[in-house]
């Protein structure tokens, strides 16, 4: 049987690049191979068509083994990652019941936030009874002010419960700066509750009490490389300050974790965590950390190398889920918890499908577990070790995104470090600026939402739903301090408003198509307007075809349509457009789909309206509302 194998790759000559390149310039008949074919990221570096062996070369990230420096790998050498949960804890009685019952259904990792006005060690031993804290990761919000109360509550408590503080695992979720980003509000003082942090969980090893919050800037709309760039340097903020004030670098480090966010990316995903692993050892090496205790993990003079790991928990994105269809957003969800998990993450929270528009409720945290579980349980992700490993793609990712995401961290120190940036709001308008771009891609669908800007449920309605931000126990205040903010709008939040609008209006507009002529494409182009038109709710009908405009016109008015959509080849356009206009009579908004050769001609004509892949549908939807529902 090996001998088969063999002989079946020695009867197939290799192709080499030339060869395919000789090829692809020969499909492409003329065509640029760099226009076509090769693919500018929003992140600012090309991606080719295709990557070869040879692709690999030079590159040390091939060189990187599972659970050892610089960990681009992993900081460990399996893929075992925590299910966790968010538990909002008002009140401690109902949230235990909550955390006991999904420990039964999968979770291993419990986060929850914390109600401050409530805090004591009454409350903790409310909100933890039945729970064996060495089997469970567990991790705590709450308000900046009550932080290092938390930590030295929780310190008595698990010195009350008598555990073996070297088997609890878990996280208090203090920072500073990610209150500047959201609400402009800077509140005491940084470094001096981030020492008394450090200095009062000193008891629990394994507690990481320092956080970076790149998720808030996922959820704002960053490109890949400006999260992961401002992740750098909003941790190597603590490192500097902190080192400044006299706290050696391996207790700050040790206490550091990273909560990024997951975005539909899926291959950049992937490649974003494996460099952020690469990118913060280095960091952290610079540093020359000093090893806490007598362990091998230590690198030619004597640094350790273990605080150089990336304590990594990652979210699914808010940004991109939709109010509308909104089971499309169990897909993105799923792909983005693939993403992470092939990448080796430590920690994972699947956003529940509805939290768009609601607190979402039983059924859909049950699918936001399951959507890991799945993951673990019937595909086995867990069993192997950064299988991304030797991608040719993949790898060529890595270190592209690994230098973009730098260029972000060089020039936010130029600035002077994050906390000055985030003062100027340099960090808030680079964010708020891509927001503003991808928002005017997603208008122009040329970043595609699913059932939103392309291929929405025609017959859909909104209901009750509306657009929800989660509130839960100290959130809800706003900018104090005159410093910008980051801005969270959805992607889909203006397509949202729009058909939120046409549905209260009551006179939900009826789009008619009328097709003539060529077949292919007045099929093509009704298929084409009936999904442009129903992203802002409209009813569309779509037509078989008429022997005649007029006959066309005196259905559309039969049927009692406000909007009258001439679908037809370009050709014909010259025959049938005027003609069809001129039978309607300004009864109904006349629409011709496509963009003609004698646009000018029809527009002299009196002809107003054309969609076609280059309009910007949610300004022409906009501007037909405004018209429609008077």
């Amino acid at each position: 049987m090996a001998d088969s194998k063999e002989k079946l790759f020695s009867d197939f000559p290799s192709v080499s690049t030339e060869q395919w390149m000789e090829k692809v310039t020969a499909d492409l008949k003329g065509a640029d191979y760099e226009k076509k074919l090769v693919w500018k990221t929003n992140e600012g570096f090309k991606v080719k068509p295709f990557y070869r062996m040879e692709d690999l070369e030079g590159l040390k990230t091939t060189d990187a083994l599972p659970g050892e420096f610089p960990y681009l790998r992993g900081t460990k050498k399996n893929n075992v990652w925590l299910v966790r949960q968010d538990i909002c804890a008002k009140d401690a009685k109902e949230a235990n019941a909550k955390a006991l019952d999904v420990l039964n259904k999968g979770v291993d990792s419990l986060s929850f936030h914390v109600n401050s006005k409530e805090l004591s060690i009454e409350y903790l031993e409310t909100l933890l009874k039945g729970i064996e804290a060495p089997a469970v990761e567990l991790n705590f919000s709450v308000c900046q002010g009550h932080a290092v109360e938390l930590a030295e509550l929780l310190v008595a408590y698990f010195q009350k419960m008598d555990y073996d503080v070297k088997e609890l695992r878990g996280s208090i979720n203090y920072d500073y700066f990610n209150k500047m980003l959201t609400r402009g509000k800077e509140k005491g003082d940084f470094i001096q509750t981030s020492k008394a942090l450090i200095e009062a969980i000193q008891p629990l090893p394994f507690f990481r009490v320092l956080s970076v919050n790149a998720l808030t800037l996922n959820n704002a709309g960053a490109y890949i490389s400006q999260e992961l760039g401002y992740a750098l340097a909003w941790g190597n903020e603590y490192m500097d300050q902190l080192f400044s004030a006299g706290v050696p670098v391996s207790f700050i480090a040790k206490r550091l974790k990273f909560n990024f966010g997951i975005s539909s990316n899926y291959f950049m995903e992937i490649a974003k965590f494996r460099a952020a692993r690469l990118l913060w050892a280095n960091i952290v090496a610079l540093y020359n950390p000093g090893c806490l205790r007598d362990c091998d993990n230590k690198g030619e003079n004597g640094e350790c190398r273990c605080a150089a790991k990336m304590a990594i928990h990652a979210e699914t994105s808010s940004y991109n889920l939709t109010l509308f269809d909104a089971h499309v957003n169990l897909l993105r969800t799923q792909t983005e918890a693939m993403s992470a998990a092939i990448a080796g993450v430590d920690s994972m929270t699947v956003t529940p499908f509805d939290k768009a528009y609601q607190t979402p409720d039983e059924f859909s945290e049950r699918l936001a577990r399951n959507q890991q579980l799945l993951l673990k349980e019937e595909s086995h992700f867990d069993k192997v070790v950064d299988p991304a490993a030797g991608s040719y793609y993949i790898e060529n990712l890595t270190v592209s995104i690994a230098k973009q995401a730098w260029e972000v961290f060089m020039k936010v120190q130029e600035e002077g470090g994050f906390y000055a940036a985030i003062k100027a709001g340099t960090v808030q308008k680079d964010i708020n600026e891509t927001g503003k771009n991808r928002h005017k891609a997603v208008a122009q669908r040329k970043e595609i939402l699913l059932g939103t800007n392309q291929y929405p449920n025609f017959t859909e309605l909104a209901g009750d739903k509306k657009s929800v931000e989660c509130k839960c126990c100290c959130g809800g205040d706003h900018a104090e301090s005159g410093i910008e903010t980051l801005n969270f709008d959805r992607a889909s939040s203006q397509f949202e408003a729009l058909r939120l609008e046409t549905e209260a209006s009551g006179k939900r507009p009826k789009a008619f198509m009328l097709t003539i002529g060529n077949l292919a494409m007045r099929q093509a182009r009704a298929q084409f307007a009936c999904n442009f038109l129903a992203c802002a709710g409209y009813e569309v009908v779509d037509n078989l075809g008429f022997p005649t405009v007029e006959a066309g016109v005196d259905a559309a008015m039969a049927a009692g349509a406000n909007i009258v959509v001439l679908c037809s080849s370009d050709d014909e356009y010259a025959e049938y457009a005027v003609p069809a206009y001129k039978a309607l009579n300004g009864r109904a908004m006349f629409i011709v789909a496509g963009a003609p050769a004698n646009m000018d001609e029809l527009k002299a004509a009196g002809i107003e309206n054309f969609i076609n892949v280059r309009s910007n549908v949610l300004e022409t939807l906009k501007a037909y509302n405004a018209e429609l529902l008077k």
